[in-house]
């Protein structure tokens, strides 16, 4: 009867810890409570870091690299443009696209701030991309941003700190809930322990609901929404002055915007045209393909009638056709080490070029994928440096060479190796014929 009192008094004791862990105080003005952005902070948490990776892509540095080397990848000129001016007007509405979406993740939290003024961040958002117009001056200087940079990161961290000792709170809490079941099923014997695990779980608990609280002090979550909406508009209307002033399109209200938004116009750039892969939905799949055969074409010897066929599976039908017309009239042997070279040679030739979009069109696509969305980028892969804008037919045609090629050169490694085996076979066969004379 004691045990099963004492039972009682801790659960009590702890479901009134778990309700006061749950629940944060009561505030003292309804205007605070509202303000507060509480669970939100996770949201805006992965805002941030994408924030601060788009600012430093927009160093000075990176644009060198984009104007000198990004826009001049061979395969971008064989198969994408070899025109500059439209390569950077692709870079720059992607960034400019990149920077909408954020901005659309920022508005959706202005409206719970209590500033009329930040309320009305989207439509100040709109006249400052079409019209440069400014009127609270929310564009900062380099050295402004670069301080507002390093606050984001705290708040990020901080905000890190707090998710994973919230997941410690709960892992706790689990613990107790079960030592506080199983206790009921103990013996006498085994009562002193367990009411000492339970009091130390109890302690813990505490001690994790101190520490939840200083992190949060330092975190995003007890931030008002004013103040986070003040640092993220400011954020982006700067580095969207930075987008303006690096591509040059200060003069883009008076010269594009006549019959639609700079957002309208930035997104008919991006449309890929009819005779690309972006337009008929085979970025991806074209790039998965490219890199299978870029690893048989390294080891061809490893390559069986199996993988064989899987990439023959893989073929659309455009390329089938295109195969076909290629085959006709080659012969059936591939015996010729000479031409085997001269197709490993062409064949490392075109996958010099083709193959680092491919291998970029599948770094873009996993950035972008559901499960990434969170994630701070990690590289500065831009579509034009993908599939997404490669001309269909040109791709087509240099992924039937690799076809051609990488079947020479698949036969003939099976015929070099049947060679040695025959060879082998006749000598063996000839010594044992000695060895019984």
């Amino acid at each position: 009867m004691a045990l099963e009192t004492w039972l009682i008094k801790v659960k009590k004791t702890i479901s009134q810890s778990f309700d006061s862990v749950r629940a944060a105080p009561p505030p003292k003005t309804p205007v605070i409570k509202r303000s507060r952005v509480g669970v939100l902070a996770f949201e805006i948490a992965g805002i941030m870091p994408k924030l601060t990776h788009m600012w430093r892509f927009l160093s000075d540095e990176n644009i060198a690299h984009l104007h000198n080397e990004s826009i001049c990848l061979e395969g971008v000129r064989k198969i994408v443009s070899d025109d500059d001016t439209f390569l950077l007007g692709l870079a720059c509405a992607e960034i400019v696209e990149n920077l909408r979406v954020l901005a659309k993740s920022v508005s959706r939290i202005s409206k719970r701030c209590d500033d009329p003024i930040l309320r009305t961040f989207e439509t100040l958002f709109d006249e400052f991309a079409n019209s440069d117009h400014d009127p609270y001056n929310w564009t900062l200087n380099s050295k402004e941003m670069e301080a507002k940079i390093k606050k984001m990161e705290r708040y990020v961290t901080a905000t890190a700190i707090l998710y994973r000792e919230i997941d410690n709170l709960t892992v706790i809490e689990n613990n107790l809930k079960k030592s506080l079941t199983n206790s009921k099923k103990d013996n006498h014997e085994q009562v002193s322990s367990k009411q000492q695990k339970i009091l130390d779980l109890q302690q813990k608990l505490l001690w994790q609901r101190q520490e939840i609280k200083y992190v949060k002090e330092k975190s995003l979550w007890n931030r008002s929404f004013d103040s986070v909406t003040s640092l993220l508009a400011t954020s982006i209307f700067t580095i969207l002055s930075r987008i303006k002033f690096l591509f040059q399109i200060t003069s883009h209200s008076s010269d594009q915007i006549s019959n639609s938004s700079f957002f309208e116009t930035n997104t008919k750039i991006l449309k890929p045209s009819p005779n690309t892969l972006g337009s008929a939905a085979l970025g991806l799949h074209y790039a998965n393909l490219i890199v299978v055969m870029e690893k048989m074409i390294r080891s061809p010897q490893l390559v069986g009638f199996d993988a064989r066929d899987d990439l023959y599976s893989m073929l659309p039908n455009s390329i089938r056709l295109l195969l076909r017309r290629r085959l006709k009239g080659i012969g059936f042997t591939a015996s010729d080490p000479v031409l085997a070279g001269e197709w490993r040679e062409a064949l490392g030739k075109i996958l010099g070029w083709l193959s680092p979009l491919a291998h970029n069109m599948i770094k873009w696509q996993s950035e972008r994928s559901f499960e990434r969305q969170n994630l701070m980028p990690k590289t500065n892969v831009l579509l034009l440096q993908t599939l997404f804008f490669a001309n269909q037919e040109k791709t087509e045609a240099a992924i039937t060479e690799l076809l051609v090629g990488l079947n020479y050169i698949w036969r003939f490694e099976r015929e070099m190796n049947a060679k040695v085996l025959f060879n082998c076979t006749n000598f063996n066969s000839f010594k044992n014929q000695e060895d019984t004379s």
